[in-house]
């Protein structure tokens, strides 16, 4: 008997606990912190990214003054600002690297995913001269 009435004290002190106020969601009174971002692009040698440019075969795939090329199989590179802009994935130069390193992050619209390599052999620096390369003002 004493065990059935235990039972039941502890069952009518958990029903006295729920529902009494409805929902509650546990919320922060402050924020600490930062939220994190992508760590910054280092600035490289425009000239140099010409070579990595030419010795990787980008000019077969992708139209780009600045190297004379004129492929189409990629997006044309002139227009790599605008089609930063429309990703919305941060400044051109990290968007730049990114599309670089992680193709498929974002594929502008009319190109297929899968087609680009990822280029993972690059070393940083020639990550950076290659972005120097394709972002410099002409």
């Amino acid at each position: 008997m004493r065990r059935l009435a235990l039972v039941g004290a502890l069952v009518a002190l958990v029903a006295a606990g729920c529902g009494s106020k409805g929902v509650v969601a546990p919320t922060p009174q402050t924020v600490v912190g930062t939220l994190p971002t992508a760590a910054p692009v280092a600035k490289g040698d425009p000239a140099a990214g010409k070579q990595v440019y030419a010795s990787n075969g980008c000019a077969g795939c992708h139209t780009f003054k600045a190297a004379g090329s004129t492929g189409k199989v990629g997006p044309d590179l002139d227009k790599l600002a605008a089609d930063a802009q429309k990703a919305n994935q941060g400044p051109l130069d990290q968007y730049t690297a990114e599309s670089i390193k992680n193709p498929g992050s974002y594929v502008v619209p009319g190109f297929p995913n899968g087609v680009m390599p990822t280029f993972s052999s690059l070393s940083d620096k020639q990550l950076a001269d290659l972005v120097a390369f394709l972002t410099q003002k002409s």
